[in-house]
């Protein structure tokens, strides 16, 4: 039993006096410095919000989880769909007829996006759950309306009774949406510039609808539907690339006043203050 003793690192006249064995630390997994991946399974702290985990607040290290990160599908999800409609809204090449929006509101931006927001409700992201969840739903029900002859809704309306209720329903998901925005106000730029220009985007396209045909507002809201969709594809991207399969990094700026900002802002007053110091 003796020869035993000192194999790998475990001595059993210790181990026989109570003394508990030293424990292996697993290394870390090196990320090169990716701020975006910023993930330190040594440590059990909070990581700072991230427009491509979907997460407007801090939240925990993503080391044990079971899943992989479903927020970057959701996005691209919600970020196709979009881009789809607000080219049409825009009367992109005389195009004004949505039905092609239709397959994609069911299939990607709707079912896709929904799974995704049901995922992010197994790791525990009340946030991502919450929104993807309710785009989802969101597309879905957009298709359900825009089916041509499938459920009838707009032929129950006469006059511009389905561009009231439509309106209705476009002011709805505003209201929503700012809400989410709200959420988005400690975290990064390119997180907020995803829900700000989406919240334009519904107010035009509802006040569009309410003044029954607006083409100017329309055309806004077709433009910041294009920006909301590239700036969901961005985040998308930001959660998706690291250094192991892209050559840069994506910047996402951390507002001054979000946990990460104030971070590096006490670095460069620290900084400032020893280099006084040193002079």
């Amino acid at each position: 039993m003796n020869g035993l003793n000192g194999v790998n690192g475990y001595d059993h006249a210790t181990a026989s006096m109570g003394a508990m064995p030293p424990v292996k630390q697993r290394k870390p997994y090196d990320y090169g410095g990716n701020p975006l991946a910023h993930i330190n399974t040594g440590e059990s702290v909070r990581l700072p919000a991230f427009g491509g985990e979907f997460q407007p607040g801090l939240y925990k290290p993503i080391a044990d989880r079971k899943f992989a990160n479903p927020a970057p599908l959701g996005l691209s999800a919600f970020a196709l769909t979009t881009f789809v409609l607000s080219l049409i809204n825009l009367g992109t090449r005389g195009i004004t007829e949505p039905n092609i929006v239709v397959g994609a509101a069911f299939a990607y931006g709707g079912l896709v996006q929904l799974l995704a927001g049901m995922w992010e409700m197994a790791i525990g992201n009340t946030f991502g759950a919450t929104a993807l969840s309710s785009y989802g739903g969101f597309w879905i029900g957009t298709a359900i309306i825009l089916t041509p002859g499938g459920f009838e809704i707009t032929a129950a309306y006469s006059g511009n009774g389905f561009d009231d209720v439509f309106g209705f329903y476009l002011m709805g998901w505003f209201i929503f949406t700012f809400l989410m925005l709200i959420c988005t106000l400690r975290s990064t730029v390119a997180f907020f510039f995803l829900f700000f220009t989406l919240d334009l985007a519904f107010l035009c396209l509802g006040l569009s609808y309410l003044y029954h045909g607006n083409v100017a507002l329309l055309r806004a809201g077709g433009a910041f539907g294009i920006l909301a969709a590239f700036a969901a594809w961005y985040n998308a991207l930001a959660g998706i690339a690291d250094t192991s399969n892209s050559f840069f990094i994506i910047p996402v700026a951390h507002f001054p006043w979000s946990d990460k900002g104030r971070e590096k802002r006490e670095k460069v007053d620290n900084s400032a203050a020893r280099a006084a110091e040193s002079v």
